[in-house]
């Protein structure tokens, strides 16, 4: 089977992030069974305009900005589309529209949509733009299969007018051999982790407002920020003027050695984002030993169980998500307890039980007699 698979991003992208982690995993599991895998994604300064990762095959082409505006006819020029089986469109910065001009069937994955999201996120006329063509997916893929990433991602997409019976519900995994508690885990008092993308919608913000009415309670918590992106300069500004340079600190990116030990040594993680496809991150932290609080948004939800593996607070809310921090920073018994649970949850999600039932889902969805 030959799969032709679109994606904004691919995993070296410095701007990669849980999307393409998801979307990787599966891939360089397909292509170990023997599916050959050629991804089309946008060129990149500092990366080769061709190459082979973990035997995916990675054409990088179209700018930042352009990638989806040519990559129909680029498609068209430089592959033949009649050669593929099956097309796999990861639908997660803007729609590619595959359906219309792909002449293979098309399976769409989706971690989530960006909706009315896009515009506390982006400028007007992008926003606008956003909003605009993801009015389209029911017209344009009406008749395809999808696979959304949570239950929060699927029912977005029903309400969109997505039929739910073809909608797959295969959550995000992770690599349990790698997130681990560790052998000797040391939990550092008033600890307190963000970790992701520096995005406004992310909702860091709050968590600084939220850091300052812990002060203001006599609570000696600190803010450690560990990720890059393009609010980073207005969170930093923030901080400054909420008086709290003392009590955060920005890490920038890390390695895998180190986001490890951030997610062992932290008391609490944090998310406080006003939306998430499924919330990768929290499962990673559980499965450090680490309980969550996040905002209880789509996707976070899912990941989340609210009093079981962590806490859920209203989006937005500083005053509630103080509250939650505070309990676990203060109660012993109660992170304990969620710590136990969160590990238990974690256990759940393999990348291996993901890629198989993607893996599946494009078996089935690929041209009759294909399997070859």
């Amino acid at each position: 089977m030959k799969v032709l698979v679109l994606n904004w991003r691919d995993p070296r992208n410095p701007e990669a992030g849980g999307a393409e982690v998801h979307l990787h995993e599966i891939l360089r599991r397909a292509a170990a069974c023997g599916i050959e895998i050629v991804q089309v994604s946008q060129a990149c300064r500092g990366l080769p305009r061709e190459e082979i990762i973990d035997g995916v095959r990675i054409i990088r082409r179209g700018g930042r900005s352009t990638f989806n505006l040519g990559l129909a006819a680029w498609c068209r020029r430089n592959l033949d589309l009649d050669d593929f089986d099956l097309v796999v469109e990861d639908l997660c910065k803007l729609p590619f529209f595959s359906p219309a001009w792909a002449p293979a069937p098309v399976l769409v994955l989706v971690p989530h949509l960006f909706g009315t999201t896009a515009y506390r996120e982006v400028a007007l006329p992008l926003a606008l733009y956003v909003d605009f063509l993801e009015r389209f997916i029911p017209r344009v893929y009406g008749g395809c299969r999808f696979v959304a990433i949570s239950d929060s991602t699927r029912d977005d997409l029903v309400r969109r007018g997505i039929r739910r019976e073809s909608i797959l519900v295969s959550p995000c995994g992770i690599d349990l051999d790698i997130y681990t508690p560790g052998a000797t885990p040391c939990v550092e008092p008033g600890t307190i982790l963000y970790l992701g993308r520096i995005k406004r919608y992310k909702g860091v913000q709050t968590l600084l407002q939220a850091l300052v009415l812990l002060h203001g309670r006599g609570v000696p918590a600190t803010l450690r920020i560990v990720g890059e992106g393009d609010y980073r300069k207005e969170l930093e500004r923030m901080t400054d003027e909420l008086g709290l340079r003392d009590g955060v600190v920005f890490t920038g990116f890390v390695p895998l050695d180190r986001k490890l030990h951030e997610l062992r040594t932290a008391r609490v993680a944090a998310l406080p984002s006003e939306k998430e496809g499924w919330g990768l991150t929290v499962i990673e932290a559980n499965a450090c030993g680490t309980p969550v609080v996040a905002s209880d948004s789509d996707g976070l939800r899912d990941s989340v169980r609210n009093g079981e593996t962590g806490v859920l607070v209203p989006h937005g809310d500083p005053a509630a998500l103080a509250d939650a921090l505070q309990a676990i920073l203060q109660d012993d018994p109660l992170r304990e307890r969620l710590s136990k649970a969160g590990l238990a949850w974690a256990r759940n999600f393999t990348w291996d039980r993901t890629a198989d039932e993607v893996i599946e889902a494009m078996r089935e969805t690929a041209r009759p007699g294909s399997q070859r």
